[in-house]
């Protein structure tokens, strides 16, 4: 069974219950399984955020938390396979715990449910390295899939190191690493050997998984042809993705702590989970076996050569067909409340801020830019203001404006879009955004197609804010000076935007440009 859209007419049509959907690799399974002719279920915390993937008809959506055991028990209802696509990491310093707890928690509700396999995606570790010595991530996912192997239900355990597709972090990572810096003071983890492996690989080794015979409980190393060290693989990129050549200067006193931070300064990926991936760099990590092959074979080419892999991903990032991101998941610890209904909330203040302009263009029109906001178009206001208010929150762990758009005209719910993730959307009416970025409070940004009494285009614009203690409030008043500058400048922007039409304007006072650095720079690539 592969991913290429076409079914064995003899492969079993299994149930299959996917956690870990709105994420990168989860969102990416689930229309492989479809294609492979499974039905499937996903557990998710929050549904509506796979509301608008391509398909989302043809999967079924319950909701439900991996550490909730009575959830997963409903979800795990006539399931036949089982994919553990979840972790804490990011969450704090108790993650670990956090993860062991929802592995056993899926373990035991899977058994108790007749499931017949559980199959779970984790980290490739050096062999002969005490645990102790492992970092955090890489201790806790080994542990993870131990837990899956001692459990009664069969498992399937796939272990990879870095996975190379479009959208990808660690594709993300050494993207804007080798493009933004043609001369890097890079930390020594460069020298280290790794073993990449495609995203496309990784997808057909998960499908595969589900048809394993029965008797087969074990962990199965997976990986690309090509063993590179880090600094290989930006020379590579480099040449794939048509640059001039890289100038590496490794320096030893670069830690994983201060090369995470390196890391968040320059990339989209934010220090938090920058740091995880570099602490994983530390420790050679290369397949011991590919025993994989003799239940999921390998067509001919595959699995694909690291510049393959690349390009394929590159061919991504430019036709602006990226499926799912690093970011698609919500960030840990980001606040997750939904929006009151009602400016009376009973639940607190809830500060507003709200604008309303007519608009000389058609509600198609004015949708038109409200849906592109963001990413390279910016935020039509005040370019400083946003800059500034970016780098300060990348300043104190947070996400900044680098985090883009995953498409560049149309959003779902559940896309991060700079520091912001879309809550809801309404085709043609309202975006509401939810902000993610670190503040004393909770706020949301409201922005409307309408028509107006007199039969015009109108355009709403609310933002919200809900304080949490004297220090949201303090926050609140200090920053509303600057309002009428920011959300005023906005709303006019916005309303001139779609008057002049979408693709005539791209006015230069756009802000949180957030720009990736250009896939290539050869036409026709």
């Amino acid at each position: 069974m592969g991913t290429d859209g076409q079914r064995d007419g003899n492969a079993e049509r299994l149930h299959c219950l996917v956690t870990g959907a709105s994420g990168y690799i989860g969102g990416r399974l689930v229309p492989e399984l479809l294609r492979a002719g499974h039905r499937v279920r996903c557990l998710a915390r929050t549904p509506r955020k796979l509301r608008d993937h391509p398909w989302a008809e043809d999967a079924e959506t319950v909701r439900g938390d991996v550490t909730d055991a009575g959830s997963v028990a409903a979800a795990m209802q006539g399931i036949d396979v089982a994919y553990y696509l979840v972790h804490a990491l990011g969450t704090g310093s108790a993650f670990e715990d956090t993860d062991r707890r929802a592995a056993r928690v899926f373990a035991e509700q899977a058994h108790s449910a007749g499931v017949r396999r559980i199959v779970y995606l984790g980290g490739l570790t050096p062999p002969g390295v005490p645990t102790g010595s492992l970092s955090p991530h890489l201790r806790s996912r080994a542990e993870v899939g131990q837990i899956f192997l001692d459990a009664p239900v069969p498992a399937t355990v796939l272990r990879a190191a870095v996975v190379i597709g479009s959208g990808s972090a660690s594709f993300e990572m050494l993207r804007y690493l080798t493009e933004r810096l043609p001369v890097m003071v890079t930390p020594s983890w460069v020298h280290t050997r790794t073993q990449p492996i495609g995203v496309r690989d990784v997808l057909r080794y998960l499908v595969g998984s589900a048809t394993m015979p029965a008797d087969v409980d074990r962990a199965f190393d997976i990986g690309g042809p090509d063993v590179l060290t880090y600094r290989e693989m930006m020379c590579r990129y480099a040449a794939v993705a048509g640059l001039p050549r890289r100038l590496i200067v490794p320096v030893p006193v670069l830690t994983p702590r201060l090369s995470s931070h390196w890391v968040g300064l320059v990339t989209p990926v934010p220090a938090s989970l920058a740091r995880p991936l570099t602490e994983s760099l530390r420790h050679e990590v290369v397949c011991q076996e590919h025993d994989i092959a003799r239940y999921v074979p390998d067509p001919p080419g595959l699995p694909l050569p690291f510049d393959e892999a690349l390009a394929l991903a590159l061919r991504r990032v430019r036709e602006a067909q990226v499926a799912t991101r690093w970011s698609s998941a919500a960030l840990p610890g980001a606040p997750s409340d939904p929006l009151p209904t009602d400016p009376d909330w009973a639940g607190g203040s809830l500060y507003q801020d709200e604008r309303q302009l007519s608009v000389d263009a058609s509600r198609t029109a004015l949708w038109r830019v409200i849906e592109g906001i963001g990413g390279d178009n910016g935020w039509y206001s005040f370019p400083l203001a946003w800059a500034v208010r970016g780098w300060l929150d990348r300043f104190v762990g947070g996400v900044g404006l680098r985090r883009g758009r995953r498409d560049a005209e149309h959003l779902r719910v559940g896309d991060s879009l700079d520091f912001w993730r879309v809550e809801e959307i309404e085709p043609g009416r309202l975006l509401r955004l939810r902000a993610e970025m670190r503040l004393p409070g909770l706020a949301w940004l409201e922005m409307y197609a309408e028509t107006g009494p007199d039969g015009r285009t109108r355009y709403r614009q609310r933002a919200l804010f809900h304080p949490h203690g004297l220090l949201g409030h303090a926050y609140w008043w200090s920053v509303s000076p600057f309002h009428a500058v920011v959300f005023g400048g906005m709303a006019r922007n916005i309303t001139q935007a779609a008057a002049k039409g979408m693709s005539a304007h791209r006015p230069s006072s756009h802000v949180g440009r957030a720009r990736g650095p250009r896939p290539g720079r050869r036409a026709g690539e």
